[in-house]
């Protein structure tokens, strides 16, 4: 039975977008959960591999409730997250504004150590914007960006190819490209059994936090439909990208494809 959020082609957006709206409010918890607090550590890998420097600018597209503009500000970089998705994006600036309030009552209760103590929390978080846009036509000119990410938000994109050509588009020359999103292990046993675990188990998830087991069951479908990270690599080699690289974790459960754009 085909997933009611999956449609091919163009109108797949309008799907996608009713899916992230139904599971905006406990996004965060289920990531935890059916990642086994893992996609922590994918993400940080994902920071680690963007090499972000003060001055630089960077774009994280689908940018969801923010997790990696958040994990990019403290380099100093100015961060803009974009996502077609209201929901999510509340979300997002909701955690900026907690994460704020946080800090100064934490400068209030304790001035002297703060100012001991330069802050790394107050101040990036200031640097941080949140866009509403679409991934495929980005309201950004040219070459504009050092570091340009995208985590899980290419296999739900209507044309991937798109996406990674606009991402390209407004990377500088030399600028870093990032891609975090499941992947497809080669192992044909070991893919089995991640299928099988998406199929059965994950859409639980949905079922309990969402009332509808079809939010999370989503994943499998789009990921049977996606080309995944040996695919994310053949595309960008045919992007004016070089130094290209794939990550792969649990076996090419989830995987970070790294490129950079060519200079001129």
């Amino acid at each position: 039975m085909v997933n009611k959020f999956y449609v091919p082609g163009e109108p797949r957006a309008t799907r996608v977008h009713d899916l992230f709206t139904t599971i905006a409010p406990r996004y965060d918890l289920i990531n935890d959960l059916q990642s086994f607090c893992m996609h922590r550590y994918w993400k940080r890998r994902l920071v680690q591999l963007a090499r972000v420097k003060s001055g630089e600018r960077a774009l994280d597209l689908c940018c969801g409730t923010g997790d990696l503009a958040f994990a990019m500000a403290p380099g100093g970089a100015m961060i803009t997250g974009l996502d077609f998705s209201a929901s999510m994006l509340a979300v997002a600036r909701q955690r900026r504004r907690t994460s704020q309030v946080r800090r100064q009552r934490s400068e209030v209760r304790s001035p002297e150590r703060n100012a001991e103590t330069p802050s790394s929390g107050c101040r990036p978080l200031a640097s941080v914007f949140f866009v509403r846009g679409d991934a495929l036509h980005l309201p950004f000119r040219d070459s504009q960006f050092e570091v340009v990410t995208m985590s899980y938000g290419l296999r739900n994109l209507a044309d991937f190819q798109a996406g990674l050509s606009e991402m390209v588009r407004v990377a500088r020359p030399g600028g870093r490209l990032l891609v975090l999103d499941f992947g497809k292990p080669d192992n044909a046993l070991w893919r089995g059994l991640y299928f099988t675990y998406l199929k059965w188990c994950v859409p639980w998830f949905g079922r309990i936090f969402c009332g509808d087991s079809e939010t999370y069951g989503y994943i499998l479908e789009s990921l049977k439909n996606y080309p995944a990270q040996n695919g994310v690599a053949a595309a960008l080699a045919e992007m004016n990208c070089e130094r290209l690289r794939i990550v792969k974790f649990l076996g090419g459960m989830m995987s970070i494809n790294y490129a950079e754009k060519r200079g001129l």
